[in-house]
């Protein structure tokens, strides 16, 4: 089956998306040069037909791991299945993997649409839209079951990562974790952890939900001459993922952290009735350097 591919431009840069490949975005790029602004996914890439493998995927309705088979709902308990072969918890909601419709689409904006009934039913769009190298990402969510359930929304971009990679993102604790990955308690920002100025990743593994962030980011890419700016709405935590010796890491606005669902007050997370919208935003701003 040939994959339908959506292409997008503008002055500065050109995106591919893979709407059937739950509404992924396949490469973002530089113009002039083919830089890769977004982890580069090849063709090998693209054929695995895994959103993990390419550039970016939206998180609906949840963000990360749930424990404990499912969580509980006004009207009883949901229960879920893992849905990921490389990991024994359900992980990152259900429109990663299902593919979505076009509603729309423009030389430079796309609208996406999924209907989905699984775990739950709702409807999920994604409004992708570029204007002088500025990426702009709009996630909206309603809710369409009779029953009212937990919703939660994230994205998962993946970006390319050299010795000279910086990160800005200010944010004031971060959810240590246990060997399952799930969160055990809040903490004090490791000074390594910091990211309050701009920053080098650090060295070792990385894999956690960062709190009270006021949702701007600035990754900088010396070695690759670029740096992006980037701003989240709707998203109070964003979870940083840098794994040891790979070449990208994962900065990811998302509404709640990780296993919200069974964290007192359930921070972060919305109960919505049927016709209940909640909505996430996320831009990146391509600037060359000097």
């Amino acid at each position: 089956m040939t994959l339908i591919r959506l292409e997008l431009e503008d002055e500065l840069t050109h995106l591919t998306l893979a709407p059937e490949l739950g509404a992924s975005i396949v490469n973002w790029t530089v113009r002039s040069t083919g830089q890769p602004l977004l982890r580069h996914a090849d063709t090998h890439a693209l054929n695995t037909g895994l959103p993990g493998k390419l550039g970016c995927f939206p998180l609906v309705p949840w963000s990360n791991r749930i424990a404990q088979g499912g969580f509980e709902c006004p009207d009883g308990w949901l229960a879920l299945t893992a849905n990921s072969l490389t990991d024994p918890l359900p992980i990152h909601g259900s429109a990663w993997q299902q593919p979505w419709q076009v509603v729309s689409h423009s030389s430079n904006e796309v609208v996406l649409q999924l209907d989905s009934t699984t775990p739950f039913a709702y409807r999920a769009r994604q409004r992708f839209h570029l204007s002088e190298g500025k990426l702009s990402i709009d996630l909206h969510v309603t809710h369409l079951a009779e029953r009212a359930a937990w919703h939660g929304l994230g994205l998962h971009p993946y970006l390319p990562r050299t010795a000279g990679t910086q990160l800005q993102a200010k944010a004031r604790q971060v959810w240590l974790c246990d060997t399952s990955k799930l969160p055990t308690q809040l903490s004090e920002l490791p000074a390594a952890w910091d990211f309050q100025s701009l920053k080098d990743l650090p060295d070792t593994l990385v894999d956690n939900g960062f709190c009270e962030w006021d949702g701007h980011c600035l990754i900088r890419q010396p070695d690759l001459g670029y740096e992006l700016e980037c701003h989240a709405t709707g998203s109070d935590y964003y979870l940083l993922y840098c794994p040891v010796g790979l070449e990208f890491f994962c900065i990811e606005p998302v509404s709640h952290p990780v296993n919200a669902h069974h964290l007192p007050g359930r921070p972060g997370l919305r109960l919505l009735e049927q016709g209940q919208s909640v909505e996430l935003g996320f831009s990146l701003h391509y600037r060359q350097l000097n």
